[in-house]
């Protein structure tokens, strides 16, 4: 099975929130995990945020992207897909960066691990697996 990650779920992974054991477990139980490459910049600016609310120090912030960096066995280059993912937000009037993630798991038939509940709805409702 593989899965693609989104920068949701692998902050609950990290920080150990919310549903960070089902969505460990998922990623666990794949042979490949997937993200597209806007997943770094993603993951990144997220910490980014978790610091300037002093909420994490830069130390923890940085264990943090590097921790998230290495769930994700290979990612996809934005570059390929950024068609596909444009169409999709037009059609699902929704944020493009999450559609990188929904053309991620369709094309790779992959079930894509999300804590966003409006990426979930409209993955369900494109028939792409979910684990949410």
């Amino acid at each position: 099975m593989t899965a693609v990650i989104d920068v949701s779920s692998a902050i609950d992974i990290l920080l150990q929130k919310g549903k960070s054991e089902k969505y460990g477990n998922r990623l666990q139980e794949s042979a490949l995990v997937l993200a597209p490459d806007l997943y770094i910049p993603e993951l990144v600016n997220t910490l980014w945020k978790y610091h300037n609310a002093k909420i994490l120090n830069q130390e923890e912030c940085a264990k943090f992207i590097e921790k998230g960096i290495s769930l994700v066995d290979k990612f996809i280059n934005s570059a390929e897909i950024w068609q596909e993912a444009f169409s999709e937000g037009l059609n699902n009037r929704h944020s493009t960066y999450d559609m990188f993630y929904l053309v991620s798991a369709r094309r790779n038939n992959g079930v894509l691990v999300t804590s966003d509940s409006a990426l979930a709805a409209i993955c369900k409702k494109n028939r792409i697996e979910i684990c949410h």
